[in-house]
């Protein structure tokens, strides 16, 4: 078959740049294409062969390369306005002489086509026309589709390294004034290998991913970090603005396969992607991934759409009630709105859906905490206390929604980094966010014991997620104390009626993690996890005895939750050195007493007519 000359059949069409520039008027918009799909030999063609052009607006979402235009030199020629703010315009910007327009970037395509922001010449870059006369925009759909659709003239860089995208990705050569045949790589991103923090944010985030799942997250490091906890999920889909290389192993590995998807089933769906020449490579021609405009891919209708929507998107600081900034530095812009809003509410929206802003607990090396009392003086809010759900760092999960101010508070402290845990509390008791009485434990020196989290399965094949006790369980362990029946708090605590006030419980939460040790049993419930049960020993570190008790809600006795907690909470004893286990119980409390006598340690008892003295000896 005679290979097809779209050079010779579209020859009327074709100029150099040089010519294709005399398009552009003096006061013309330009508009310049997206992310790694940037027409870079147009772009430094505009600025060599600009003696005619004068005060021309150029505007962009985030460009990749070069952008010579944002030189001082071209100061005259060349005014800027960024959707989004890039390494390449961060400086002019800073200077005052880049504009920076902060919007969702679901609402930015009805910009271009109500007129409101018009463009005179589009320069964007296309794969070669296909025997269809059918050019694909390739890496970058996004608000290219829109740019080009509602500009007076269209100038295309046709280079041959572009893949072809499948998708509504596609303009006609017929829509296109001037192509611009010039190959040249596509512009690469290589996000950097994510650091041990990054990837404990990786796990955490990953541990609210269920089977069956839709993400939406983009490029860089926490990504990257996040792929590698989700290659033993199943049946994951991705509808997302963008993606990176992450992508390819979770689709060669399996768990990546769309098949579950409510909107697009079997399609990952994208408006732009940003990575290597493997991720170009493999997403050419290749029909299991389709691009669309941010109208679409961004619109909260449809991203809602899909079940299990996660959309997880990162944040630069947040404060103590859940204020979330994403887009500037204080009063310095940085980087832009784009689709965290979008996504974040479309997640929300969504059955059985999670909203996840993930951010490290510090900036600068660690010299400054990115939870903070307040925002930086001027710093906006992109993301509102009120459509915030999930928050995730290194050190854990807070989940937000429906949550009072203190609540939240002691949330988001509790993820914070240990040593700013101190001054994060005392500037809430300050500013009356919590209790005056809050217990302040110094968790720099005491730090939570991540290692003694793990789950297991009881004899009815729930699984139930065992961890130590973190100050942020007050509120679930209250609840699940006043759920008890009067047999339990008779058995437990030898008394018909017990209150459980907060000075009270703040006790049972706020522990050293070294004399003694806590573990609730968690499922997850509506609100965040639901604690069904307690095992805790406090050690007497003279004799280095200790006494242990548990306790279990109703509706989950009898299932061997006692028997594990106590095994559990034993391994832990003997690891430390605890030589003893002592412990008093109701001669009523038969099911406690056999729980002690199938421990596999030979147990003492001791009757004093109401109450059994049990001791047994870790050691033996």
């Amino acid at each position: 078959m005679q290979e097809f000359d779209w050079k010779e059949k579209y020859k009327n069409k074709i100029s150099n740049a040089a010519v294709a520039m005399k398009l552009i008027k003096p006061g013309n918009t330009i508009f310049i294409g997206t992310g790694c799909g940037q027409p870079q030999h147009l772009v430094n063609m505009m600025v060599e062969h600009s003696g005619h052009i004068h005060d021309a607006h150029v505007i962009h979402l985030l460009t990749m390369g070069e952008a010579p235009y944002a030189n001082k030199e071209h100061r005259e020629k060349f005014k800027m306005n960024s959707f989004f703010i890039a390494d390449n315009v961060r400086d002019a910007v800073a200077d005052g002489f880049c504009d920076y327009t902060p919007m969702f970037l679901s609402e930015i395509p009805r910009e271009f086509e109500s007129g409101r922001t018009p463009i005179d010449v589009a320069l964007i870059s296309v794969s070669p026309p296909d025997m269809n006369g059918l050019c694909s925009l390739g890496v970058s759909v996004d608000i290219v589709k829109s740019a080009a659709k509602n500009a007076r003239y269209i100038i295309a860089q046709v280079n041959s390294n572009m893949p072809r995208t499948f998708g509504n990705s596609f303009l006609h050569v017929n829509e296109i004034d001037t192509l611009v045949p010039c190959d040249e790589e596509i512009i690469e991103i290589i996000p950097p290998e994510p650091d041990e923090t990054l990837r404990r944010i990786g796990r955490n985030i990953a541990r609210l991913v269920e089977d069956g799942s839709t993400i939406e997250c983009g490029i860089g490091s926490i990504p990257q970090a996040l792929a590698e906890f989700l290659k033993d999920k199943k049946d994951l889909g991705i509808h997302t603005e963008m993606f990176g290389d992450w992508i390819i192993d979770l689709i060669e590995c399996g768990a990546v396969t769309c098949s579950k998807k409510s909107v697009n089933n079997g399609k990952i769906v994208a408006s732009f992607c940003m990575g290597s020449k493997r991720l170009y490579d493999y997403i050419d021609d290749n029909p299991f991934f389709e691009f669309y405009p941010t109208e679409y891919v961004n619109d909260i209708q449809t991203i809602s759409g899909h079940d299990k929507m996660v959309g997880i998107n990162v944040g630069l600081e947040i404060d103590l009630t859940g204020q979330v900034c994403s887009d500037s530095l204080g009063y310095q812009f940085y980087s832009g709105i784009g689709g965290q809003v979008d996504f974040n509410r479309g997640a929300a929206r969504s059955r059985g859906g999670k909203a996840i802003i993930t951010m490290p607990s510090t900036a600068k090396n660690g010299e400054v905490s990115r939870i903070v009392p307040h925002l930086t003086e001027g710093a906006g809010v992109v993301t509102t206390r009120g459509d915030v759900h999930y928050v995730v760092t290194e050190y854990g999960v807070a989940y937000l929604h429906g949550k009072s101010i203190r609540e939240r508070v002691m949330a988001l402290i509790n993820i914070a980094h240990p040593k700013f845990r101190s001054q994060l509390i005392k500037a809430a008791k300050a500013q009356k966010y919590i209790y005056a009485d809050q217990i302040e434990m110094n968790t720099e020196e005491i730090p939570y014991p991540e290692e003694l989290e793990q789950y297991d399965t009881l004899h009815d094949g729930t699984e139930i997620f065992f961890r130590p006790i973190k100050p942020t369980d007050d509120t679930a362990l209250s609840k699940m104390l006043y759920s008890l029946s009067p047999t339990s708090i008779r058995t437990r605590y030898m008394a018909q009626t017990v209150a459980f006030p907060h000075r009270d419980i703040q006790q049972l939460t706020n522990i050293d993690y070294t004399q003694d040790i806590s573990i609730v049993a968690t499922v997850p419930g509506i609100s965040g996890d639901q604690v069904v049960a307690i095992a805790q020993y406090y050690l007497d570190p003279k004799t280095q005895a200790a006494e242990v008790a548990f306790l279990v809600q109703d509706e989950w006795q009898k299932k061997g939750m006692g028997t594990f907690l106590l095994a559990y909470l034993a391994k832990i004893a003997k690891q430390r050195g605890v030589k003893q286990f002592y412990a008093k119980v109701l001669a009523a409390n038969k099911p406690m007493l056999a729980i002690f006598h199938n421990t596999g340690y030979p147990v003492k008892t001791e009757f004093d007519g109401e109450v059994y003295n049990v001791t047994y000896n870790l050691t033996d």
